[in-house]
């Protein structure tokens, strides 16, 4: 997962400059003709979010905005690929999101065998994928 760090503006709700809209839909079409993109897209400002706090059985909500501008997530892509060598080099080509000093973050996604899971629950993870694919499909 490649993660674009959010900004001080994009928080604010300010929308990229054209200039930047098509840059970074050239650079997705790069993605999707090298068959690496699975998904990939921008976020509204954490001000119209929330998050939900976990203790024990209790859940507290707490909305919008955040504070810590520097560890929100402005967008993200997800990509296939074969190792972190080859997102930080595509990673390397993308345009620069803001046109001033900005971040962008990889993650590896954990797949189902990193887990040691029995198997009657990793079969189920699987059926619950398939689900989601065929509910894609028809939409």
């Amino acid at each position: 997962m490649v993660i674009v760090k959010a900004t001080q503006e994009s928080e604010a709700g300010a929308m990229p400059s054209e200039e930047v809209l098509r840059e970074m839909g050239r650079f997705n079409e790069e993605l999707v003709k090298a068959g690496v993109l699975l998904a990939g897209e921008g976020l509204h400002p954490s001000a119209k979010g929330a998050r939900v706090y976990f203790n024990g059985d209790q859940r507290t909500v707490v909305d919008g905005p955040f504070a810590e501008t520097k560890e929100l997530i402005a967008g993200y892509w997800l990509l296939e690929l074969k190792s972190l060598e080859e997102a930080v080099e595509w990673v390397k080509r993308v345009p620069n999101p803001t046109g001033e000093e900005s971040q962008i973050e990889i993650r590896q996604v954990f797949s189902a065998e990193d887990f040691e899971a029995p198997q009657d629950v990793l079969d189920h993870e699987e059926s619950l994928r398939q689900q989601i694919a065929a509910q894609q499909a028809d939409k």
